[in-house]
């Protein structure tokens, strides 16, 4: 009997990844991403740059043609922080801040690329989970707010309002580019502005409002050079930075007093 229950035991562990191969689907597409650099280097002349999202998207050859059309999405996101919004008000005829609204988990950068509007593409929670489009982004308060809920809309549509006027946060419709059937490639904007830090660009392939497939690439941007030196040198020894700022700064006034001194 023990024989009996032990080739039983073998013969359903070697016919188990058969059976799950049977019932498991096999994934029609594929997509395919590569970035046309994945490191930008920011120097004292660094007015800002662009770089070129390109893939493939592969299908399987048993796929059946389907009715709708492809649906592409870019996101490029930047190094998540933490973002106080403050809104001014006038106190005793002065203009001081005065509420405040705090989030967290916010991407310092935000680039989102579309074949068409991000509504049109899929339901909202598909969005939202994605961060596709800049309508969809969730910004969860970090503290406890005595913000009314019904005002918490305005900080959020200041805190979009100001992001996208200083180019951190974009929005694209249409601009993704179909070179063939299956190739694509997009261009995204950096600002010279844009944050130092590891980014995320993730592309989503939809169809007909479901997510098909998904590719992820890594971008680094950071300082180089003089500028890479002095902003260690303030992130990770500011006691030193401020002490040689202090001297520079002494050290300039005396030069100047020297070279301007009346005799």
């Amino acid at each position: 009997m023990r024989w009996k229950a032990l080739c039983t035991v073998l013969l359903l562990g070697l016919a188990l990844p058969f059976a799950v191969a049977v019932v498991a689907p096999a994934r029609a597409e594929n997509l395919i991403s590569a970035l046309s650099s994945d490191r930008v280097n920011i120097e004292s002349n660094f007015t800002g740059t662009r770089i070129v999202v390109f893939g493939e998207i592969s299908r399987d050859a048993l796929t059946v043609a389907r009715p709708d059309p492809y649906d592409l999405a870019v996101v490029v996101s930047g190094p998540e922080q933490q973002v106080t919004t403050r809104r001014k008000g006038r106190f005793m005829g002065i203009w001081v801040n005065r509420d405040s609204e705090t989030f967290e988990n916010v991407p310092s950068f935000l680039a989102v690329h579309t074949t068409r509007a991000p509504y049109e593409m899929a339901s909202r929670t598909v969005l939202e989970r994605h961060r596709i489009g800049l309508n969809n982004l969730n910004l969860p308060i970090a503290v406890a707010s005595d913000v009314p809920i019904g005002d918490r809309d305005n900080f959020r549509a200041a805190f979009l309002r100001l992001r996208i006027q200083s180019g951190l946060y974009q929005e694209e419709t249409e601009s993704i580019e179909f070179l063939s059937d299956s190739l694509f490639r997009t261009s995204v904007s950096l600002p010279a502005n844009v944050p130092v830090g590891e980014y995320t660009v993730s592309t989503y392939l939809l169809r007909g409002g479901a997510l098909l497939a998904q590719a992820e690439e890594r971008l680094t941007i950071a300082k180089s050079g003089f500028e890479q030196f002095t902003y260690r040198l303030a992130y990770q020894n500011s006691a030193l930075y401020g002490l040689l700022a202090v001297a520079l700064a002494i050290f300039t006034g005396w030069l100047a007093g020297v070279i301007f001194r009346r005799d």
